[in-house]
C-alpha cells in the first residue's frame, strides 16, 4: 500500500524554507556588504575630511559610509558610522560641497522587509496553529482517531505491552479468581480449539473487588500466561472536553486490539464511564454515555472467531449500567477478595523476597497480625518496615521493624508533641477503659497493645487482634464491640469524674454498629427480620438520587429509638463491669501513664 504525502506537513516545510532563506539571505547580503569595512567614530569622518581624504559619503539607512581617497581596494577604504549620532552636523552637507565629495544616498530595502517580516511572523504562526489544529481534529474524528489539539494537553494514548513478565506465580491469594481466569487463558492460547467445538467464551469479564486486591496485576497475569499483547486504560482517561473524543478513543482501542488478536483489553476503574444511565447523578453527561454506548457497540461487534478478551476492573459494581452486564458483554464476574491469613502470608514472602531478612521473622506471624489488610497495604508495610531498618543503618529487617511499620501503617507516624501528666493521665483512663472492658468481655479479640503516644490523628490507640479471619459476627461479638468502644468514655467518668472530646470517633463507630444491627442484620427484637435500606435517604453514599425510602417517618423514628436502647444498655454494662473492676482499671491506668507503651505480656502481668 502506497502511503500518500502528507500535504500539511510539506506546506509546512516549504513555509519555513521561505522564512528562513529570507531572513539567511537579508542577514548574509549585510554580512558581505559590510566585510572589510572600517567601523570608526563620527569624529573620525569629520578629521578625513577636513584633510581631504574623503572621496565620497553614502548614506544608507541609519549608517554612513565615508569612502577615502587612498588608492588599493575600495571596500578596504571604507569607513562606517552607524548607527547615526544622536546629534547629526547641521551643515555636513554643506561642507561636503565645499570638499567637492561625492554624495550618495540608497534605500535600505532589506530593514523593511526584516521589520515587516518580524510584525506579521507571530500572526502567520497562531492562524497557522488554529488552521491545522482544526483540520487535524476534523480529519480524525471523522477517521476514528485519537486527535485533539495542542493546547487541549495532546493525544493520549493507551499503553500497549507486547509482551507481560507477569505470571500467576506472581500473584500471591486470590486462588478462587485464577481458576476463573484460566478458562480465559486457555482460549487465547488455543482459540481453535474452541472454536471447533462451537464453544464461545466470555466477551468480557468484570474483576470485582475493594481497591489494593490486585485487580489490575491478576488482569497483566492473564496476558502474561496466555503470551498476548495487553492493551491498557483507564476509564477516566476516555473522558474528554469535546463529545465524541471519548467514543472514537474507544474505535482506536478496539481496532488495534483485533488487529494484534489475541489479545487482551484491559479497562481499570470502568465504573467511571459505566454507570446507569439516566439517573442524573454522576451520568449525565453526554460524552460519558456516547463513551459507554461506544463500548456496548463495539463488544457486540467481536465476530465468534475473534479472540479478543476485555476484563474490566471496579470497586462498585453496583452502579453499573445494567446493559454493560449483561450476557454477552460483561457477562462473568471474578471476585478478589481481601486476602485470608495463609493468602497474607505468601503476598509477604513475594514481596520480601529480595528484601534481607533476619532469622528471627516469622511472616506467619506478621500475616496473622494484619487482618484485613489487602495486597497493596502488604506490599506497603514491607516497604516501610525495610525503610525504616535503612534509616537505622541496620543490615537485616527484624520482626520488630515489621512491628514499628505495621503502627506507622495503621496509625500513622508518632506526632512530635509533649502532653501535660494530666492529659497524658486523661489518656491513660480512656485506653485502660477500651483494653479492660475488652479483656474482661466474652467474644471480643484478644488485646496485643495500648500506646498513649499520639500517631496520625489518635491521642492513644488499643489493638485487638483476632486469633483468626472472622467474615460472619454473631450478635454477642457485635454487642461486645460496642461496648469496648464505649469503655473509654465510661472510665473518664469514674476515674476523672468528667468526660472529654477524646470519644467521638468510639461514639461514631458505636452508633453506626447498633444501626446496622437495627437496620440491616435482622439483630432487632423490634423489628426482627425486616431489613431497612437507610443508605436510600443519603444519596451520595452510593444510591441513586432518584431511588426513595422504602419506610416511613414512624418506623425512621422507631429505628433510632431502638438504636438508642442499645446503646443505652450497653452504658449500663460497661459502667456495672467497670465499677466492679475498679482497681484493675486504676492499676492498668498507672501502668499505661509510666511505660506509655505496654504489648500483651506486660498487660498480663499488670493483671495478674
Amino acid at each position: 500500500m502506497v502511503k500518500k504525502p502528507n500535504s500539511n506537513k510539506t506546506l509546512m516545510t516549504w513555509v519555513f524554507l521561505l522564512l528562513a532563506a529570507l531572513f539567511i539571505s537579508n542577514f548574509a547580503g549585510k554580512f558581505a556588504e559590510n566585510l572589510d569595512v572600517k567601523e570608526v567614530a563620527y569624529s573620525e569622518i569629520l578629521k578625513n575630511l577636513e584633510k581631504n581624504n574623503i572621496k565620497s559619503v553614502t548614506f544608507e539607512g541609519d549608517q554612513v559610509k565615508a569612502t577615502l581617497k587612498a588608492s588599493g581596494d575600495e571596500k578596504k577604504n571604507t569607513l562606517l558610522v552607524s548607527p547615526l549620532p544622536p546629534l547629526e552636523n547641521p551643515d555636513l552637507l554643506r561642507r561636503l560641497e565645499i570638499k567637492e565629495v561625492e554624495i550618495k544616498a540608497k534605500s535600505n530595502s532589506s530593514g523593511q522587509w526584516t521589520s515587516i517580516l518580524i510584525g506579521f511572523l507571530p500572526w502567520i504562526f497562531i492562524l497557522g496553529f488554529f488552521y491545522f489544529s482544526t483540520r487535524n481534529i476534523n480529519k480524525k474524528m471523522g477517521g476514528g482517531g485519537m486527535g485533539r489539539p495542542p493546547f487541549m494537553g495532546g493525544d493520549k494514548k493507551f499503553e500497549i505491552t507486547e509482551k507481560v513478565e507477569v505470571t500467576f506465580d506472581n500473584v500471591a491469594g486470590s486462588e478462587n479468581a485464577k481458576t476463573d481466569l484460566k478458562e480465559i487463558v486457555d482460549f487465547l492460547k488455543t482459540p481453535e480449539r474452541f472454536n471447533q467445538m462451537g464453544a464461545q467464551l466470555p466477551r468480557g469479564v468484570l474483576m470485582v473487588g475493594p481497591p489494593g486486591t490486585g485487580k489490575t496485576l491478576m488482569a497483566k497475569a492473564v496476558a502474561g500466561e496466555a503470551g498476548v499483547p495487553f492493551f491498557s486504560l483507564s476509564g477516566s482517561e476516555f473522558i474528554e472536553l469535546y463529545v465524541g473524543m471519548g467514543a472514537s478513543r474507544v474505535r482506536k482501542l478496539f481496532s488495534e486490539a483485533k488487529a494484534k488478536a489475541p489479545a487482551i483489553i484491559f479497562i481499570d476503574e470502568i465504573d467511571s464511564i459505566g454507570r446507569s444511565r439516566g439517573t442524573g447523578l454522576g451520568g449525565g453527561h453526554d460524552e460519558r454515555e456516547q463513551t459507554l454506548n461506544q463500548i456496548l457497540a463495539e463488544m457486540d461487534g467481536f465476530g465468534t472467531g475473534e479472540s479478543v478478551v476485555v476484563l474490566a476492573a471496579t470497586n462498585r459494581p453496583d452502579v453499573l449500567d445494567s446493559a454493560l452486564t449483561r450476557p454477552g458483554r460483561f457477562d462473568r464476574q471474578v471476585t478478589m477478595d481481601l486476602p485470608m491469613v495463609k493468602s497474607r502470608e505468601a503476598i509477604l514472602e513475594i514481596h520480601s523476597k529480595k528484601v534481607p531478612l533476619h532469622e528471627e521473622v516469622n511472616l506467619n506471624e506478621i500475616a496473622k497480625s494484619t487482618p484485613g489488610f489487602s495486597g497493596a497495604e502488604l506490599k506497603n508495610l514491607v516497604n516501610e518496615a525495610t525503610l525504616l531498618a535503612a534509616r537505622k543503618k541496620q543490615d537485616k529487617v527484624t520482626q520488630q521493624h515489621f512491628s514499628e511499620a505495621r503502627d506507622k501503617v495503621l496509625m500513622g507516624n508518632p506526632r512530635d508533641e509533649h502532653l501535660s501528666d494530666e492529659q497524658k493521665k486523661v489518656i491513660a483512663v480512656h485506653e485502660s477503659g477500651h483494653a479492660l472492658v475488652a479483656l474482661l468481655s466474652p467474644h471480643s479479640n484478644p488485646v496485643t497493645k495500648i500506646t498513649i503516644i499520639p500517631r496520625g490523628r489518635a491521642l492513644g490507640f488499643t489493638e485487638q487482634t483476632p486469633l483468626e479471619d472472622q467474615v460472619n459476627h454473631t450478635k454477642s461479638y457485635l454487642l461486645t464491640q460496642i461496648a469496648i468502644l464505649l469503655g473509654g468514655r465510661m472510665a473518664e467518668k469514674i476515674v476523672v469524674g468528667d468526660i472529654t472530646t477524646g470519644a467521638q470517633d468510639d461514639l461514631k463507630r458505636a452508633t453506626k454498629m447498633a444501626r446496622s444491627m437495627v437496620a440491616n442484620f435482622g439483630m432487632s427484637e423490634t423489628f426482627g427480620l425486616l431489613s431497612l435500606d437507610l443508605d436510600s435517604t443519603h444519596p451520595f453514599l452510593g444510591k441513586e438520587m432518584g431511588k426513595s425510602r422504602d419506610f416511613s417517618e414512624e418506623t425512621a423514628r422507631k429505628v433510632d429509638e431502638e438504636v438508642l436502647s442499645i446503646l443505652k444498655e450497653r452504658e449500663e454494662y460497661v459502667m456495672d463491669l467497670l465499677n466492679k473492676n475498679i482497681d484493675k482499671l486504676k492499676a492498668l491506668t498507672d501502668k499505661v501513664f509510666e511505660e506509655e507503651t505496654l504489648d500483651q505480656a506486660q498487660i498480663e502481668n499488670c493483671l495478674s
